[in-house]
């Protein structure tokens, strides 16, 4: 069975710092680039960051830059996103998901039907 499962949210103060695991299973996980997405209530989904098949490209929005690292370990199926000097604005539900696009394309332009696993919850109290 192709499955993606996110991980790792929760509830931290504003400065604080998770880190989210999106693990696979069913698919040559390698072959794809994979993108953490949010979606906060009322908003628009926006591609967080993305990395590459073999993890040597990555992209990230403007508004995580520096905050934000993506890394992914192909032998264990997984891609982790560590959250540093986190904002109320952060605050949404987080999912993956995974393509076979440029990081930049599946970042900014993902197709509406993109496979993706059900999200974790990241809350940023101020």
């Amino acid at each position: 069975e192709v499955q993606l499962q996110a991980s790792g949210g929760g509830l931290v103060q504003a400065g604080g710092s998770l880190r989210l695991s999106c693990t696979a299973s069913g698919f040559s996980f390698g072959d794809y680039a994979v993108g953490w997405f949010r979606q906060a209530p009322g908003k628009e989904r926006e591609g967080v960051s993305c990395v590459s098949g073999n993890g040597g490209s990555t992209f990230y929005r403007d508004s995580v830059k520096g905050r934000f690292a993506i890394s992914r370990d192909n032998a264990k199926n997984a891609v982790y996103l560590q959250m540093n000097s986190l904002r109320p604005e952060d605050t949404a539900v987080y999912y993956c998901a995974v393509d076979q696009l440029t990081v930049e394309t599946l970042c900014l332009l993902p197709p509406a039907d993109i496979f993706r696993g059900q999200g974790t919850q990241v809350t940023v109290s101020s």
